[in-house]
């Protein structure tokens, strides 16, 4: 068996047979042994009947979405290849030839992309067209460098042995991103074919749904990409505190007029807490991610505790934490100095705020020392 090509379905009698014809057509004219999968997702319509009439393999995957369906039909494929399309008409089956000679050449993943095929009238909405697919397709590209320019493109193709090594988890539509970005980040070879869009041949509106699954596609590139997430806006944070915080801690600031003071300091120094934070969280979500089998172990995972141990941690902790115990002994000194009278809050704000913010930190570091060797007992 060289080829699989597999049909998610979910109430699909309208269109499936024309589908399934068009799939059998080009198995049979070029001659590739192969099977066709419906990937049956509790059809109520006839669509099981449908299939089986046209020769093709029935799956049933009783747990919902397009994830799903399409995750118990590649699983079930018997192909070295397998091929995956929408069985709403909307994809041409009997011209997958360009799909399987890409991966004849050695490609892992084969990403049909619409933009560069053709898109007929009504075929594709006009926010999917316009904003949907080029931003989601632009941030996966700009995350994961992905030489993709259609993420979401419904045809597909692919080996069986990179899917097995993809390891995919996602039930919904975001199921298409996630393909996309475990084959890059497995270091897998990726590449496009035009693939013209066809309007779709059913009565009933589509099952996707523009914002819900808009947001799940981006929320999914999101958590994979926790430098995006965290690293990157907690260092930009942090730079930004740091630079602010010792130039107010110095005395007030005058700019176009306007005064900054410890009342700014005071933010200034959030912003160093909350960057600490984010940045904190992107060692967390890495850790866990890879010790779980959501990402794939890298170097740079070998290294973090190769170097970050809990001793060092606890090291830097107790270092930044003598700090702050420092600075608010200094604090007192002052302040015994006025015979613990009123003070100016201008002057002993800007002794007490880095005072906090070190405890603060210190502390944090020492309780996350603890925390990310809890995460790292597997490993």
């Amino acid at each position: 068996m060289k080829l699989s090509i597999v049909m998610p379905c979910l109430n699909e009698a309208e269109t499936l047979e024309i589908c399934l014809k068009k799939a059998n057509k080009f198995l049979s004219e070029n001659k590739i042994e192969g099977e066709v999968i419906v990937a049956d997702n509790g059809s109520t319509d006839g669509s099981h009947e449908i299939a089986i009439r046209n020769g093709a393999r029935l799956v049933h995957v009783p747990e919902k979405g397009y994830g799903s369906a399409l995750l118990g039909g590649s699983e079930a494929a018997a192909g070295k290849y397998i091929i995956m399309g929408d069985s709403d008409d909307s994809y041409d089956f009997s011209q997958l030839m360009p799909f399987l000679e890409k991966l004849r050449e050695g490609n892992d993943l084969v990403m049909g992309n619409r933009f560069k095929g053709g898109i007929m009238k009504d075929a594709m909405p006009f926010l999917h067209r316009y904003l949907g697919n080029p931003v989601l397709s632009f941030i996966g590209r700009l995350f994961f460098n992905i030489p993709v320019r259609d993420f979401h493109c419904g045809l597909r193709g692919y080996s069986k042995d990179a899917f097995n090594r993809m390891n995919l988890k996602t039930k919904g539509m975001e199921f298409a991103s996630e393909m996309v970005v475990k084959a890059s980040l497995y270091k897998m070879k990726i590449t496009e074919v035009p693939t013209i869009l066809h309007k779709d041949g059913r009565s009933r509106p589509p099952h996707l749904r523009t914002w819900r699954d808009g947001w799940r596609h981006l929320r999914f590139l999101l958590i994979y990409s926790p430098r995006w997430l965290f690293l990157y806006p907690g260092i930009l944070l942090m730079l930004i505190g740091i630079i602010a915080s010792s130039i107010l801690t110095r005395g007030a600031v005058t700019f176009a007029g306007i005064v900054f003071d410890v009342h700014t300091l005071l933010y200034t120094s959030l912003f160093i807490m909350i960057g600490f934070q984010f940045i904190s969280f992107f060692v967390f979500s890495k850790v866990f991610a890879i010790t779980n089998g959501l990402l794939p172990a890298s170097p740079d995972f070998e290294k973090t505790f190769e170097y970050f141990n809990l001793e060092r941690g606890l090291a830097v902790g107790f270092l930044l934490l003598l700090t702050g115990i420092i600075l608010s002994v200094n604090a007192v000194l002052s302040w015994k100095y006025l015979h613990f009278g009123a003070l100016d809050p201008t002057v002993i704000l800007r002794q007490t705020i880095p005072a906090v913010l070190f405890l603060t930190i210190g502390v944090q570091a020492i309780l996350y020392s603890f925390f990310l060797s809890v995460l790292g007992l597997k490993k």
